[in-house]
C-alpha cells in the first residue's frame, strides 16, 4: 500500500530530507510559505549539490487563498561580455568550465523578491533562522547521496577539470563514495554573511565583488557589474482552463507554456480511464504537439515571435487537439532539451502556498566553483545559440531558455495543488503524468508520483529522443505503443533516474494538506 502523508499544520516537500525538514521547521517555528520555501531552497543547494545551488536560477509561483496566483522570474541574463565574439573560433558554448558560466545567478535575488511579497503577511522572521539549517549542513557536514555519487562517476570527465570542482567535490581527486561527509566550509561562510548583511549582498556587496573578481580571474564572462545590474522580477503568470480548474505556470523564458498546453491538448483527447494505451499515447502526443510550439516560440521575454498566451485559447487548443491521431504517433526525431533541477512545493496553516523550482541546468552547472565562496555557478547560458538567426542566438543581457517550470493547480471545489519535477524535457511530461494520475483517473496523490513514468526525448545528459518507459509497464501496453509507431526504449530499472524527482501537494477546503514525495528521490515529506 502506498500512503500519502496528512497534516494540518503545514507541509514542505522535497527532493531530500534535510530539505523537507528545514522548511517544515520553519513552519513550526510560525514561518509562512514563503519562508519555508527558502529556507528549504537554501539547505538544498547544500545537501543535493549536483541539482542545484546558489549559483543558479529559480522560479516561483505564490498563492495566498483568494488572491491570484504570484510569479518571480529569477533567471540570470547573460554578461555584458558574453556576445559571440567571446567564444569566437568556437561551434558551441562549451558546457563545462568557465565559459560555460556566462549567466548570472539569479535564485537568490528570487528568494529576495518572494521575501517582499510576503512581507505583508505578518511577522517576518529573522533571515538569520531561514538559513540556519543551510549554514549548519555546510559547516558540519552532509553525507553524500547515491544519486550525487553516480551522477559525479558519469560525468567525471567533463568537471575533474572545471576550477574549484576537484578541491570541493571530490575525495583524492576521484569521485566521493556513497556516505562521504562533504563539508563545505567557504559555502557556509558565504551563508552566514547572507544572513548578516542581507541577500543583497550577493549581487551589490563584498559577497558580489568577491564573486565578480574570482569569475573573471578563472576565464568567465562575468563581472561584478553584470551581478550589479540584476533583479528578480514579478511576471503574470502564464494560465490555461480546464474543466474543472485553472493550471498556472511561468511564461518565457520557461517551457511553461509546454506543460500548460500538454494537459490543454489531453483534456479535448476524451480520455476516460489511466494507465492503458490511450493515456500514455495521449500524453505523448499531446507533448510532440506542445515542444513544437515550443520549440518556435519561448525565447528571452523581450523578443518573443508570438503571444504565448494565443496558443492557450480554447480554440488555437481545439485546432491542434483535432490533429492528434488517437491510434497513430507522430514521428519524432526532433531535438531535446537537457536539464537537471529540483523542485519543492510548501502550503503553510493559512493555506499560502508556494511551487519552487531551482537549477544549474547541468548536473553541477559548469563545474566551476569559485573558491572564496564555495558558489558552483550554472551553465544556463549553453542553451543558447551561437547561430545570429537562431530564436535564442546569444546577445548580452538575454535571458537563456528554460526548462524550469513550476505548477500551480486551483480547483473549482476549493483544493488547491502545487507540484513540479526535475528533469529537463521530462518536466512538462511528468506534470502531466502527475496531474492526470491524480485529478483525471482518482489515483491517490503519492500513487500519482510513484507510478512508473515515460519520456519523450532526453535529460541527465542523453542524446536519444526515444520514448523511455520504466520496466513496470505491462508488455501488452508496451507492444500496442510499438505498434503505434512510438520509438520505445524499455529502461533497465523500475524506478529510474531519468525519470525525474517529483512532488506534490493539495489542500483540501477542511484545511488536511497531502503530500507526496518522489521514491526515485532522496525526498520526504514533512508535515506540522
Amino acid at each position: 500500500m502506498i500512503h500519502t502523508r496528512t497534516a494540518l499544520g503545514g507541509m514542505q516537500v522535497a527532493p531530500h530530507h534535510l530539505a523537507a525538514q528545514a522548511g517544515r521547521d520553519v513552519l513550526r517555528d510560525g514561518g509562512n510559505a514563503v519562508e519555508a520555501m527558502v529556507a528549504a531552497a537554501a539547505a538544498i543547494a547544500v545537501v543535493y549539490p549536483h541539482m542545484n545551488a546558489l549559483g543558479g536560477d529559480g522560479f516561483w509561483l505564490i498563492h495566498e487563498p483568494g488572491k491570484s496566483p504570484v510569479a518571480i522570474d529569477a533567471c540570470g541574463f547573460a554578461a555584458g561580455l558574453a556576445d559571440r565574439a567571446f567564444y569566437d573560433g568556437l561551434d558551441a558554448i562549451p558546457s563545462r568550465g568557465p565559459k560555460a558560466a556566462l549567466t548570472v545567478a539569479g535564485t537568490v535575488g528570487g528568494w529576495a523578491k518572494a521575501l517582499e511579497v510576503a512581507a505583508p503577511w505578518g511577522q517576518a522572521l529573522p533571515l538569520s533562522r531561514l538559513l540556519a539549517d543551510a549554514i549548519r549542513h555546510a559547516q558540519d557536514g552532509v553525507a553524500v547521496t547515491a544519486s550525487q555519487a553516480q551522477l559525479t562517476r558519469q560525468k567525471f570527465d567533463g568537471l575533474k577539470d572545471a576550477p574549484g570542482f576537484a578541491d570541493t567535490y571530490l575525495v583524492n581527486g576521484l569521485p566521493p563514495p556513497v556516505g562521504h561527509v562533504l563539508r563545505q566550509p567557504a559555502l557556509g561562510r558565504t551563508l552566514a554573511t547572507l544572513a548578516e548583511r542581507g541577500l543583497d549582498d550577493f549581487y551589490r556587496g563584498e559577497l558580489a565583488q568577491r564573486m565578480g573578481a574570482e569569475l573573471a580571474r578563472v576565464g568567465s564572462p562575468l563581472r561584478t557589474a553584470d551581478l550589479a545590474a540584476y533583479r528578480a522580477q514579478i511576471v503574470k503568470p502564464l494560465a490555461v482552463r480546464l474543466n474543472d480548474c485553472t493550471i498556472y505556470n511561468l511564461p518565457p523564458p520557461t517551457q511553461g507554456l509546454s506543460a500548460l498546453m500538454i494537459l490543454g491538448l489531453f483534456e479535448r483527447l476524451g480520455v476516460t480511464e489511466g494507465e492503458g494505451f490511450a493515456h500514455l499515447h495521449g500524453l505523448v502526443e499531446a507533448t510532440k504537439r506542445a515542444f513544437r510550439v515550443r520549440d518556435r516560440v519561448v525565447t528571452d521575454p523581450r523578443r518573443l515571435p508570438a503571444d504565448p498566451k494565443s496558443f492557450l485559447t480554447p480554440e488555437a487548443l481545439d485546432a491542434l487537439a483535432s490533429q492528434i491521431d488517437p491510434q497513430k504517433a507522430l514521428p519524432w526525431p526532433d531535438t531535446a532539451a537537457p536539464g537537471d533541477t529540483i523542485w519543492m512545493g510548501a502550503i503553510d496553516n493559512k493555506g499560502r502556498l508556494v511551487s519552487f523550482i531551482q537549477s544549474v541546468y547541468w548536473e553541477f552547472g559548469s563545474g566551476v566553483v569559485l573558491q572564496d565562496t564555495g558558489m558552483t555557478w550554472q551553465n544556463r547560458g549553453t542553451s543558447f545559440s551561437l547561430d545570429p538567426s537562431a530564436l535564442n542566438t546569444l546577445e548580452p543581457g538575454r535571458k537563456p531558455f528554460h526548462t524550469l517550470n513550476p505548477s500551480l493547480a486551483l480547483f473549482d471545489d476549493g483544493r488547491v495543488m502545487p507540484y513540479g519535477t526535475m528533469g529537463g524535457e521530462g518536466q512538462p511530461q511528468t506534470q502531466a503524468a502527475v496531474f492526470t494520475r491524480y485529478a483525471r483517473f482518482g489515483q491517490s496523490l503519492q500513487q500519482a508520483v510513484t507510478a512508473p513514468r515515460w519520456l519523450l526525448g532526453r535529460t541527465w545528459g542523453d542524446v536519444s529522443t526515444s520514448l523511455k518507459l520504466e520496466n513496470r509497464f505491462a508488455p501488452a501496453l508496451v507492444a500496442s505503443l510499438k505498434a503505434a509507431g512510438h520509438h520505445v526504449e524499455l529502461l533497465d530499472e523500475a524506478f529510474s533516474d531519468t525519470m525525474g524527482h517529483a512532488g506534490a501537494l493539495v489542500r483540501h477546503p477542511n484545511g488536511v494538506i497531502e503530500g507526496a514525495a518522489d521514491p526515485r528521490s532522496d525526498g520526504a515529506v514533512a508535515g506540522v
